[in-house]
């Protein structure tokens, strides 16, 4: 059975990247034929151990690596992906994702950073081995503004 796991990199939980991410999820099960399966890590949750507790990052990591496909989503931050996520992608093993299609999801207020994710996100997956056959942009404007209204009719740009 494949599972699609989800690493959000927001350092608020239960963010709108997190509800994003979601409905990307729910999408690719839906288009896949799976069932919407597979472990969620929110980075906000492991900020408190992210450079004191390598343990608890790798366990994160081991878990997530279970998952056949990963979705990873991060709001805009300074142009770039959350520090954050960094920071727990760079405890990550080398080759971590070696095999695994991974989807990168980037948000961003303004159009202007439509190109981070492929500029940043993308290369450091790739270097971690991931297959991304397509990194995607979101613009916050497209997102509504309370998580509990998200839907999958929010994210028509991912179908």
């Amino acid at each position: 059975m494949t599972q699609i796991g989800v690493l959000v990199g927001n350092p608020r939980p239960a963010s709108r990247t997190l509800q994003a991410a979601l409905a990307l999820r729910e999408a690719l099960a839906s288009t896949l034929g799976v069932p919407v399966d597979g472990p969620v890590i929110e980075a906000a949750t492991l900020a408190p151990a992210v450079f004191t507790e390598p343990d608890t990052i790798k366990a994160a990591l081991a878990t997530l690596g279970q998952a056949d496909v990963l979705v990873v989503a991060t709001p805009t931050y300074k142009a770039a992906y959350t520090g954050l996520l960094k920071a727990v992608l760079d405890q990550a093993p080398p080759g971590w994702l070696k095999g695994k299609v991974v989807i990168p999801l980037q948000i961003a207020a303004s159009d202007k950073h439509a190109l981070a994710v492929e500029v940043h996100l993308r290369p450091v997956l790739a270097e971690l081995g991931a297959l991304v056959p397509q990194a995607l942009f979101l613009n916050e404007a497209a997102l509504p503004a309370d998580a509990a209204d998200f839907d999958l009719d929010a994210l028509k740009v991912l179908r």
